[in-house]
């Protein structure tokens, strides 16, 4: 286990470099995507990238690793998760999906933002794997945008949240129209889909015949963006749930293309205007849009002034999925589908959505952060968690989780699980004391001569803070048995 997470560590470090110069120098292998693997949650299938590597190659690999600290320790690294690697199947299952009875390759799309704001950034995504794209939102509004528009709360040089203020699409629409439509005949197997915010209703109707016109699969409708400079758009809409019917329903009218809109976060029950929007006619929901926040990060002031804008990154996911199962859960919305957002960066984060009941995923700030590159590695996990499972179509993933939710009134209150203390994996830090005693219920006592802490059975009440804080994983989870 110590080699274990000492693997997570030593990979959290590695830059993840363009034309990484470790790779070049190996010469036998692809040490660099080995890593890269690693990182985002395929350790399993290293012995692809390295199976022709000796000694002598690594140590090349990492006397060339440019890390401004030190070098990653890429011998030790591989070589440890080599002997972890299990074989992949070699048939691998398929990831097709249908989406508002939309054919996709896989349930992996770009999420509208500044990923996709032009041709070429998008015919690059789609080259690599990616089944489709939310273009970046479409307006008849001028867009001006402040400099800077980015700020992140970082930890290492990996983004924890990011915010943003960024608007909607800069091009004139009529050119992000060509643009659609010049992705649609170029790529007719890929799934295009315009992002699109009006002010009027005509310009709603307006834009979204442009989009069908175009030859888009569907419309998204953008009822959510935390930070339009004018009234009327955005989360100003998407709090709205007159304002939600009325725009769904005009542009349901006005096509014969599926209609998505897109749900804010910033709201206390997002079924509101979830169901205002179902009850207009919408095919699909995509959620959710940025959260509103205040980041004071340094070099974040726009001219020496600050404002809220949107937070996204892997800080948002849980309150993210929070959203899509209230809107799942709800039994008044049959027979609508769901697209996730927020803080994707592995297959198992999209993978979480999937299970809750989505039928794809965007992506955005991890595109941003780590390349379109990424995909590879969401892919070829996603197919080996399901060639392992037997799992033989994505459809069959979709909402699997949801009969283990239950409301907190409902949960079993008559029985508890204790932690139970590993010792060949404690190394006596105290952690779990201090924690306990600061934190939780006084039930783990501590010798500061052997370095041993002792969990007291009859003040434990099974909350697990314990758990959660050793950095070993040497405190585990016993057998589920009656309270006394």
């Amino acid at each position: 286990m110590r080699q274990r997470l000492h693997i997570k560590e030593e990979v959290a470090r590695c830059l993840l470099c363009e034309d990484a110069p470790c790779t070049k120098a190996c010469g036998k292998g692809d040490p660099a995507r080995a890593i890269r693997a690693i990182r985002f949650d395929n350790a399993a299938c290293v012995e692809k990238w390295i199976s022709d590597c000796d000694e002598v190659d690594l140590e090349r690999a990492e006397h060339a690793c440019i890390h401004y600290d030190r070098p990653i320790r890429i011998r030790e690294l591989l070589k440890a998760t080599y002997f972890e690697t299990i074989a992949t199947n070699p048939h691998l299952p398929d990831l097709s999906i249908t989406f508002c009875g939309i054919h996709c390759e896989n349930p992996f799309f770009l999420a509208s933002s500044a990923v996709c704001t032009n041709y070429d950034m998008v015919a690059r995504a789609f080259e690599m794997g990616w089944a489709g794209v939310f273009f970046k939102t479409i307006c008849m509004q001028e867009i001006r945008e402040v400099s800077p528009r980015f700020d992140a709360v970082k930890e290492g040089t990996s983004f924890i949240g990011f915010r943003n203020m960024e608007q909607l699409s800069e091009n004139l629409y009529e050119k992000d129209f060509e643009t659609l439509h010049r992705l649609k005949q170029n790529y007719p197997s890929k799934v295009v889909i315009a992002s699109i915010m009006g002010q009027t209703e005509q310009e709603w109707i307006d834009l979204a015949k442009m989009a069908e016109t175009a030859g888009c699969d569907a419309v998204e409708l953008n009822f959510s963006c935390p930070q339009m400079r004018e009234s009327g758009m955005g989360s100003d809409v998407g709090q709205d749930t007159e304002l939600v019917t009325f725009f769904t329903a005009y542009v349901k009218r006005s096509v014969n293309i599926p209609v998505i809109p897109k749900m804010t976060p910033n709201i206390a029950h997002i079924s509101k205007p979830a169901m205002a929007a179902y009850s207009a006619g919408a095919d699909a929901i995509s959620a959710i849009n940025t959260i509103k926040s205040v980041t004071l990060g340094e070099g974040s002031e726009v001219n020496g002034c600050q404002t809220g804008s949107g937070y996204s990154g892997k800080a948002v996911k849980p309150i993210a999925l929070r959203h899509i199962l209230a809107m799942v859960k709800n039994p008044i919305m049959k027979n609508i589908q769901y697209s996730g957002i927020g803080g994707i960066e592995t297959w198992r984060d999209a993978l979480e959505y999937i299970q809750l009941g989505c039928r794809n995923v965007q992506v955005c700030t991890a595109v941003m952060q780590y390349g379109v590159r990424i995909i590879d590695d969401m892919i070829l996990g996603l197919q080996n968690y399901m060639a392992e499972r037997g799992v033989g179509k994505v459809e069959d993933l979709v909402g699997e989780l949801l009969p283990k939710f239950y409301l907190p009134a409902e949960l079993d209150r008559d029985t508890i699980v204790y932690p139970i203390i590993d010792r060949d994996k404690c190394i006596g830090c105290g952690r779990c004391h201090i924690s306990c005693m600061d934190g939780g219920h006084q039930a783990i006592t501590f010798n500061s001569e052997t370095r041993q802490p002792h969990i007291i059975g009859t003040k434990c009440v099974g909350c697990h803070l314990c758990r959660l804080v050793c950095p070993t994983g040497a405190i585990g989870i016993s057998k589920r048995i009656a309270k006394k």
